[in-house]
């Protein structure tokens, strides 16, 4: 059976309001800011543009293309067999807290370099600081465990005008660790971002992506096929996403005066119960659920801070004012 996606709505209307995504691809305009996507392009049974996202050099260079044209990346690129990020859901996290951010900015969305951010698990693709800093100007502080991920990312911003200057990489030391050793002594952070990985296992991460493919490609499948690519330390942990983000919210509370919000994605529903019971443990302050969805996909932000809304505000004007 035929791997082609249906045709495309004229609008992604789950997206955010600012995703630079929400239309359909525009295969002639990245076909004229960069050429090498072509060989990629085939015609749809429905007549239309396409790639085959099976295959993952395809999705590579649809990426390329796409931070080309929107974001003024001239020269990004990612080692083998890593991590390549659906762009379209990664802008979203960016928007989302935006106007988290602005929550607490009677409702301005602040720009600049200084706001400070920081991504733990930036990994060799370096997406969410690049749509942060090119949308908002933000700086970002992008940690990762992974020494070839962290060479990637500043390889990427090196390459970038834009970038140099606006985005760190710091390697961190211990896979145990989410802040310590990342967040320096008197160093403020306004938000902090994750993307954790989802699976328990080598082995629960297999069986997932076959479970994903049969039900993609409507047939019977055993073998496993990263179209997105992924090392393990990007794809599962011990104890999956709810004891990566568990552990994260408990060394958040060291950090309680050093980041205004603290932010993870969370993409199993099932997962919130003992993360809302992780937060209450540490007390925290406030905490917001956002929805978000992409496709068929349903995910959420979860947000907490440990300052009451006055003290939010505080930051603001201090930290923030113009």
């Amino acid at each position: 059976m035929s791997t082609e996606k249906k045709p495309q709505e004229a609008e992604k209307t789950n997206l955010h309001p600012r995703n630079k995504h929400r239309k359909r691809y525009d295969f002639k305009v990245l076909k004229e800011n960069c050429p090498d996507i072509k060989k990629f392009i085939k015609i749809t049974k429905h007549g239309d543009e396409s790639i085959d996202f099976f295959n993952s050099d395809a999705v590579r260079m649809l990426n390329k293309a796409l931070l080309k044209y929107f974001y003024g990346i001239d020269n990004w690129d990612i080692p083998k067999n890593y991590l390549i990020p659906p762009i379209p859901g990664r802008a979203d996290y960016i928007h989302h807290i935006a106007d988290l951010l602005a929550s607490s900015n009677n409702g301005k969305i602040p720009k600049g370099s200084k706001i400070n951010c920081l991504d733990i698990g930036v990994g060799a693709n370096c997406i969410y600081p690049i749509i942060g800093n090119t949308e908002y100007g933000w700086s970002f502080v992008g940690s990762d465990i992974d020494i070839v991920s962290i060479e990637s990312a500043n390889k990427i911003v090196n390459s970038s005008k834009a970038l140099t200057g606006n985005i760190e990489l710091r390697l961190q030391s211990s896979n145990k660790s989410y802040f310590n050793t990342i967040i320096h002594k008197d160093e403020f952070i306004d938000i902090s971002i994750c993307n954790p990985p989802f699976h328990s296992s080598l082995e629960d991460m297999q069986s997932g992506n076959i479970r994903k493919l049969n039900k993609l490609k409507h047939k019977r499948n055993r073998k496993v096929h990263l179209n997105f690519g992924g090392q393990s330390n990007e794809l599962w942990c011990v104890g999956g996403e709810a004891a990566f983000v568990g552990d994260m919210i408990i060394e958040s509370k060291q950090f309680a005066k050093s980041c205004l919000w603290f932010t993870t994605l969370v993409s199993k529903e099932s997962n919130l119960k003992g993360i809302y019971a992780s937060l209450k443990y540490v007390k925290a302050m406030e905490v917001k659920t956002i929805a978000m969805a992409q496709g068929n996909k349903s995910s959420r932000i979860v947000a907490w801070t440990f300052l009451d809304e006055n003290q939010r505000k505080k930051w603001a004007k201090i930290k923030w004012k113009e």
